[in-house]
């Protein structure tokens, strides 16, 4: 293997002296950056809070998440699945019956999910008073700026009315 190559697609150990593996964020070739990847997208969240709860069926989870199509569904439940996350179960009945669920690994990613939410609960109201206070400063910025083209425009129309 050449210096400064990867041992492996995706591997984020430290093979060249100046790469930082802690740099997971910057780089695209980082397994743990493609996995927060696929298991942060809204979706994925979406289900895996669904199937905490208890194993679904696929209409029954279309029905749960509102918005979600068909096929961004099995999509999603397709990458869980071959993640470990989610395990499928096909019943031979007719028509076939396929329910869904956390494998355990998925379970103690929702204990991480659920942290995430509480944070997000205990903090909204500080997160809309920073988002209210950052856009009256943008909107603030946006008029002084709009002000001072406007003098500006008029001081250059006085200049040139004068000249003439």
């Amino acid at each position: 293997m050449e210096d400064g190559t990867f041992a492996s697609p995706g591997y984020c150990g430290v093979t060249a002296a100046d790469e930082d593996v802690l740099q997971w964020h910057t780089r695209n070739d980082c397994e743990v950056r493609q996995i927060l990847e696929r298991v942060a997208d809204k979706w994925s969240l979406l289900i895996i809070a669904l199937l905490d709860q208890r194993s679904l069926r696929f209409t029954e989870l279309r029905r749960r998440i509102d918005g979600i199509s068909q096929r961004m569904l099995a999509r999603t439940l397709r990458h869980l699945e071959r993640d470990g996350l989610v395990s499928r179960t096909v019943h031979p009945t007719v028509p076939p019956r396929v329910d869904y669920a956390l494998t355990p690994m998925g379970a103690t990613l929702h204990e991480t999910i659920r942290s995430l939410v509480t944070w997000t609960e205990v903090h909204q109201n500080a997160i809309a008073s920073a988002r209210a206070a950052y856009d009256a400063r943008v909107r603030a910025e946006k008029e002084a700026a709009e002000q001072e083209a406007a003098e500006r425009d008029a001081l250059a129309h006085e200049v040139l009315t004068v000249r003439r």
